[in-house]
């Protein structure tokens, strides 16, 4: 059997209680699944990583925006297409503002999640980029057998979200690494079992996974399996809703779920 591994965004900043936006749960999660990555490391074909990759200046970070007082959003303000084109908020550096102004337009007109703006999170060069060591540690031991890990990193791109690992929010032609990376879905689309892994379930995995599944083929989708004990969602009133519409719209067009406790027992 040919088993691939994919793991979302298992970065310290998401997974260690001290990272900028720490997904409860996710220490734990990441432990999990290091275990399992252990306990199946020869049978293990594949193992893809991605790693949310940010600048400072980005347009979910607070300081792209900038109200009439001067503030700056805090982590968690949603920007809407209303917001934006009333003026409470504008971009900090005006020659961006037309830019921004379409951006969110685009949001609204491929009915994407509504802007965001996060604590400042996964910057280029950080500790909190890092993967989380536990599990760091259970991907050096499966390269000793002259494996190697496919590190897929995603969001440089200042001007776009990047939740999804293959594909931006809203694509800059400009910009090959917002594109559709077909690549990735070809080889995972090759795979007889792919593992599905971790941060945070309600956003960068789940929009990773429903691109994957739009452009795989229905008759693929059955070789997903959702490891939900090596998964966290981000808690909210605004967000926890967007768990169960995921698992419940995947797993009716054929995802399976496991934990990594049973998986491949």
């Amino acid at each position: 059997m040919d088993l691939r591994i994919l793991i979302i965004d298992p970065q310290n900043d998401f997974c260690d209680p001290k990272g900028a936006l720490f997904v409860h749960g996710a220490d734990d999660d990441m432990q999990r699944l290091a275990s399992m990555l252990t306990r199946l490391k020869s049978k293990i074909n594949d193992i893809h990583v991605t790693l949310d990759t940010h600048h400072l200046v980005d347009v979910a970070h607070p300081i792209f925006w900038i109200n009439s007082e001067g503030q700056h959003p805090d982590p968690l303000t949603i920007i809407n297409l209303e917001d934006v084109e009333n003026g409470t908020w504008r971009t900090t550096n005006p020659q961006v503002q037309k830019r921004a102004v379409a951006y969110v337009k685009s949001l609204k007109a491929g009915k994407r999640y509504d802007l965001v703006i996060w604590p400042y999170h996964c910057l280029i060069g950080s500790w909190g980029h890092g993967v989380y060591p536990p599990l760091f540690n259970a991907l050096a031991e499966w390269e000793k057998d002259f494996c190697m890990v496919d590190y897929v990193t995603k969001g440089s791109n200042l001007y776009t979200e990047h939740y999804s690992a293959v594909q931006a929010d809203v694509p800059d032609p400009q910009d090959p690494g917002t594109m559709l990376n077909t690549k990735l879905i070809e080889t995972l689309e090759e795979a007889d079992m792919i593992a599905l892994s971790g941060e945070a379930l309600n956003f960068c995995l789940a929009n990773t996974v429903t691109d994957i599944a739009d452009h795989f083929g229905e008759a693929n989708i059955k070789k997903l399996v959702l490891l939900e004990d090596a998964t966290s969602a981000v808690p909210g009133k605004a967000f926890e809703p967007l768990t169960t519409k995921f698992i419940q719209a995947m797993t009716a067009r054929g995802m399976q779920v496991a934990k990594t406790t049973d998986f491949l027992t």
